[in-house]
């Protein structure tokens, strides 16, 4: 229980949430398939930057993004998808997820549109050359692959962006505006890090496309 949470005003099941909140209507429930259709796919063919969240086997969630070329995930039929696992931190947060439970949600993002693409489905890792071999970049070839089965596939409404202005650009932040990972690692790891070299060597690495692919 978190210590900012009262007794008398915590939610405990969903029959007090829906007295509160209501039914989502019929018509909102129809979007929902269980399949792409030539529509809906046009969010993922459009799509350079999604984020897939999966869990552990004790419920322990992890969200992470993905961002590549526009429409990075391949889309091999109406149900399954394919997203290339490119070099990262070797955390591997989302793959051991899958391993331990391979169900999963995916978020579409196009720059400029309102509406999101909503998918959820069930996950397995793949090392398959030939499904991998389309999603080289750089010519590089990635070594994994996430192939996910669609259970259900529909649309965000708007609302989160609009209310957000998640893409007016006077709303717009220069990273230099904020911490730099150096200096968020340094409040955590202390004196052992200089932030100034760790962002310049960062950089440098960046500007190599250095793990990029």
């Amino acid at each position: 229980m978190s210590p900012f949470a009262s007794a008398d005003h915590t939610i405990r099941s969903e029959a007090e949430l829906r007295a509160l909140i209501g039914d989502p209507p019929e018509l909102v429930c129809s979007k929902i398939a269980d399949a792409l259709n030539p529509l809906t796919r046009e969010y993922i063919d459009r799509s350079p930057f999604m984020l897939i969240a999966t869990a552990d086997s004790d419920g322990n969630c992890d969200l992470s993004p993905r961002g590549d070329p526009t429409g990075f995930v391949q889309v091999l039929d109406d149900r399954t998808l394919l997203l290339p696992e490119r070099p990262g931190n070797r955390i591997a947060d989302t793959l051991t997820n899958i391993l331990a439970n391979p169900h999963v949600g995916l978020l579409f993002l196009v720059p400029g549109a309102t509406e999101t693409f909503r998918v959820n489905g069930t996950a397995m890792i793949t090392t398959d050359p030939d499904l991998l071999a389309p999603c080289a970049v750089e010519a590089k070839i990635p070594k994994l692959g996430i192939l996910v089965t669609i259970d259900e596939a529909y649309t965000q409404c708007s609302k989160a962006v609009i209310r957000s202005r998640l893409w007016d650009p006077d709303r717009f932040v220069a990273q230099s505006e904020m911490p730099s990972n150096g200096e968020i690692m340094r409040a955590i790891n202390g004196d052992r890090i200089d932030p100034e070299t760790y962002d310049a060597e960062r950089a440098a690495r960046y500007a190599r496309r250095e793990g990029f692919y």
